[in-house]
């Protein structure tokens, strides 16, 4: 047994664990468990410094979950796009292939509490026709490999499941969303990274939301990816009392830059069962945005998105730079709130002519010439 896996095995889990644990009162406890089950493994246990702090809410189930009982278990629509068990296929050219139910750490604010950690609803037995849906749709060039976490699995069935999608003529790039370089990073070892290098392009999002989430383990498992040759990126999520305000966000970007691990997206809290005490207003996201450009690099800027409920996808949102435009002009302002004016133009000033050579048309369009063209 590795590491990893005697980690998975002496996590917290049970009714009797939470209470010992965090006096929770048992009844609140069993219920909790029933709605939602725990798992916190040991080496996110290590990272909490409090009660109730920024790994704490993101982890110790908590009574205000029970609030949320007319909130949608399936915000995002996912199963109203899953044409065969396994597969959610929203946009045009990539569909997100759900390979096991498990996960590192039950994060408390998932969006797929309705599936994770329950080996009926994201069955392995499954698998054979999520690929059979890849195989015959030729406009799949990405599959996202998710779950749960497909971590969870062995480097042996992953490998499994990469072979099999590297003999798919159409399949570009294989992504994989993973929390355990966040919560178990000691799930990546030379071992892993060395297979996945195999299957390139490979890709890797993970999801960090807190700066004490960032510890030698986490960068050393980063490193390893990144020097496989797989690009990591970092979606977190926007929470109240975990990251909601520019600091935070400010220090777990630059940290993660650091390790060479890119912010892809922030997102807007899902509106998810049990997790709607983690919301916050859209306009604390889009000042935080206001803060991050300009601020500091724009490798750390990432894009501030909204899933949209019932499946709509992700739409992103930017603070107001533009004050006004009209036909001449567009009136801009930096993110030092100054104010500038950059002439726009006309469309009569293109010179387009459709000219014919007798076989065809051809699109003119007359460029100025550049200093020092030949």
């Amino acid at each position: 047994m590795e590491l990893w896996q005697k980690m998975i095995r002496d996590s917290i889990h049970t009714v009797d664990q939470l209470v010992e644990k965090f006096n929770l009162d048992k009844k609140v406890a069993q219920k909790l468990d029933k709605f939602f089950q725990a798992r916190i493994n040991p080496y996110y246990l290590s990272l909490i410094r409090y009660p109730g702090d920024p790994i704490w809410l993101q982890c110790v189930p908590d009574e205000s979950e029970l609030n949320d009982i007319d909130a949608p278990e399936d915000p995002l629509g996912e199963d109203s796009m899953s044409p065969v068990p396994n597969i959610t296929h929203r946009y045009p050219d990539r569909v997100l292939f759900l390979t096991t139910s498990q996960c590192g750490m039950y994060c408390r604010f998932c969006t797929r509490k309705r599936k994770v950690g329950n080996s009926s609803k994201i069955s392995m037995k499954e698998l054979d026709s999520a690929f059979k849906y890849i195989e015959e749709h030729p406009e799949i060039r990405d599959v996202i490999l998710s779950g749960g976490d497909p971590l969870m699995l062995t480097d042996v069935m992953l490998e499994k499941i990469l072979q099999r999608l590297r003999t798919i003529p159409h399949i570009e790039i294989i992504r994989i969303g993973s929390k355990m370089p966040c919560v178990l990073p000691h799930r990546i070892t030379p071992k892993l990274a060395k297979m996945l290098k195999k299957y390139h392009p490979i890709y890797l999002n993970t999801h960090f939301n807190h700066p004490w989430e960032i510890t030698s383990e986490s960068k050393r498992a980063c490193e390893l990816l990144v020097d496989a040759g797989i690009p990591v990126g970092n979606q977190c999520v926007l929470m109240r009392g975990v990251n909601d305000n520019p600091d935070t966000i400010k220090e777990l970007f630059r940290k993660l830059l650091a390790m060479r691990v890119r912010p892809y997206y922030l997102y807007q809290a899902d509106l998810t069962k049990g997790a709607n005490h983690f919301r916050t207003p859209i306009k604390v996201g889009l000042e935080i945005m206001d803060k991050l450009r300009g601020h500091m690099s724009g490798l750390a800027i990432p894009h501030f998105v909204i899933d949209a409920p019932g499946g709509g996808g992700k739409i992103p949102l930017l603070p107001q730079y533009v004050l006004h435009q009209d036909d001449e002009k567009i009136i801009l302002r930096n993110y030092n709130y100054e104010t500038f004016v950059y002439p726009d133009v006309k469309p009569e000033e293109f010179r387009c002519d459709l000219q014919s050579n007798g076989k065809e048309d051809i699109l003119k369009i007359e460029l100025p010439v550049l200093v020092g063209e030949p």
